[in-house]
């Protein structure tokens, strides 16, 4: 007797199981992320990274910059007066002396403008000496009618002197005294007016004599600045130095102010540096430095900080304190240690490319048996060329990667492979 089997029934088809099983797989998943126990891993090979060793020791806040010798000052050379190049006189590179002519040019308004001057002025000496003629004929005029009136007056009080004899002699008529004594008194007033008036004539002429003396003066002094403007065609040396540039060519035109060269004054040198822009607010005035050259160590000084950051670095002069090196060159570089403050025991690790990526704020710190790295926050401070100053986040003897992260993207563990 055949028994009948029944087929077993379930909750899900089993046709679904794989669906199901899948989703399951998910949700744990997603709920393992949630609850923080996934941690994303990368797996890299050991002999790809460079690993540096957690210190306690003294640290140098120094920064190494590349500096380049300079002339001590640099004086601009340009033209006083505008005109054309009409000869080179010195060459780059040649020593010259203050004053030395090194440019001539050549300006045919200003000639033009010299002789407009000077026949100005001859016509002006001309007219002042026509001035005086006349007013010296005016003044003998004058001091002729002067005399004659005071001719007059000598005989018509002589002749009113007379009738008043002969008045009180009762030997003319009182009409006639009278007569007399009005011709002696209207000349003696006559007299006393042209008088006044040749004084007054005076002051004029010796105002219109100056004034005009005052505007030959003022003309002469304009031909004389004129003719300084003509020396002025020739361009020299504003100080002893050496020609380091001379940018002209025969028949050029030159504007007035324009610059064409330099003088190097070598009297001293300076050294110029690029510094990282990361030092701008610990750089200053007053700061020193040194270097070493042929076995011997010397000391600069900080003289000037430029403001302008340009490509993420700014420039700083220095001068030397003491010693300068022998044969010392303009365009010379030298590889200085700038000291930028104390030393001081701190925990440092080595320099590395991982600080492009993390800006410093975090790192792989390797475990104990060297086989995983985890990513651990820090805190670094101060840097010199070889290590950074490490405030938080590390303690001395731990081992940490400093060689590049680019290839590591998110991870938070890293699994060394030997």
């Amino acid at each position: 007797m055949d028994i009948k089997i029944e087929k077993k029934k379930y909750i899900i088809p089993k046709k679904y199981w794989g669906w199901t099983a899948g989703g399951t797989a998910v949700v744990a998943a997603l709920l393992w992320m949630a609850t923080g126990n996934y941690t994303s891993t990368l797996r890299v090979e050991r002999r790809g990274l460079n690993i540096g060793s957690v210190e306690k020791k003294e640290f140098s806040d120094y920064v190494s910059v590349d500096g380049q010798v300079v002339p001590i000052q640099v004086v601009q050379v340009s033209p006083q007066e505008g005109g054309i190049v009409l000869e080179r006189v010195v060459e780059e590179g040649a020593k010259v002396k203050k004053g030395d002519v090194l440019v001539r040019l050549s300006n045919t308004n200003l000639d033009l403008q010299i002789l407009q001057a000077e026949s100005e002025l001859a016509e002006k000496q001309n007219m002042l000496r026509n001035t005086h003629i006349t007013m010296e004929q005016d003044k003998l005029a004058n001091e002729s009618e002067e005399a004659q009136l005071e001719q007059d007056v000598v005989a018509k009080r002589r002749a009113w002197e007379h009738q008043e004899q002969l008045y009180e002699e009762r030997l003319v008529s009182r009409e006639d005294y009278l007569k007399a004594k009005e011709d002696y008194e209207l000349s003696a007033r006559k007299l006393q007016l042209v008088k006044q008036k040749l004084s007054k004539d005076a002051q004029l002429r010796q105002s219109q004599v100056d004034q005009m003396g005052d505007n030959l003066a003022a003309m002469q002094k304009n031909v004389l600045l004129v003719r300084q403007r003509k020396e002025r065609l020739e361009v020299r040396a504003q100080t002893d130095g050496e020609v380091g540039l001379l940018d002209v060519e025969l028949g050029q035109s030159v504007g007035a102010g324009q610059k064409i060269g330099v003088i190097n004054d070598l009297s001293d040198y300076k050294v110029r540096a690029q510094v990282d822009e990361h030092y701008i607010d610990r750089v200053h005035q007053g700061l020193t430095a040194t270097f070493t050259q042929g076995g011997n160590s010397y000391t600069l000084c900080v003289r000037k900080v430029y403001p302008e950051v340009k490509e993420g670095r700014f420039k700083i002069d220095f001068t030397f304190n003491g010693e300068r090196p022998k044969n010392i060159r303009t365009g010379q570089t030298y590889y200085i240690d700038l000291q930028l403050g104390e030393s001081k025991q701190a925990v440092l690790i080595p320099k590395g490319t991982f600080y492009s990526v993390t800006g410093g704020n975090w790192i792989f710190v390797l475990d104990s048996d060297g086989n995983k790295a985890y990513r651990r926050n820090i805190r670094i401070g101060r840097q010199n060329p070889q290590y950074y100053e490490v405030l938080e986040g590390l303690e001395p003897g731990e081992k940490v990667i400093v060689s590049g992260y680019e290839a590591f993207k998110d991870n938070e563990v890293l699994i060394i492979n030997n």
